[in-house]
């Protein structure tokens, strides 16, 4: 493997690595906010707040399902740049032929990220009836 392939594959491999570090702090702060909208929806039992928690909720899932998606496409950019005798041009960033086969549907829906928002919407859906 050459010089430019292994800086090559440095940079994808950042990529990814900036991408999963966004995610984590996507993760962060929107239980941070959750928790916080949880507790002044509850202690005031506001309808008002707990529908306001519903729309930062759904952002940052949003946002989380944006950069797995993007780290999803640049794994597969890393994997087809590692290949010996690969098609992707050198230095090459491009990740819009993986995108293109792979749809919101399939990421919005992943175990990890169902597991982490489906509990906190369903706990502020649960605070806004309550509270109704």
């Amino acid at each position: 493997m050459g010089a430019d392939r292994i800086k090559h594959l440095e940079f994808i491999q950042a990529t990814i690595t900036r991408l999963g570090t966004n995610s984590f702090l996507v993760k962060g702060w929107a239980l941070t906010l959750a928790a916080g909208l949880f507790a002044l929806s509850a202690s005031r039992l506001s309808w008002q707040l707990a529908g306001v928690g519903l729309v930062p909720l759904l952002c940052f899932w949003y946002l989380d399902c944006f950069f797995l998606r993007q780290e999803r496409a640049f794994r597969r950019l890393y994997d087809d740049a590692r290949r010996p005798g690969s098609t992707v041009e050198m230095l090459s960033m491009d990740v819009a032929p993986y995108l293109a086969r792979m749809p919101w549907p399939e990421v919005w829906q992943t175990p990890t990220l169902l597991l982490f928002y489906a509990p906190l919407l369903l706990t502020d859906l649960a605070l806004l009836v309550f509270a109704l």
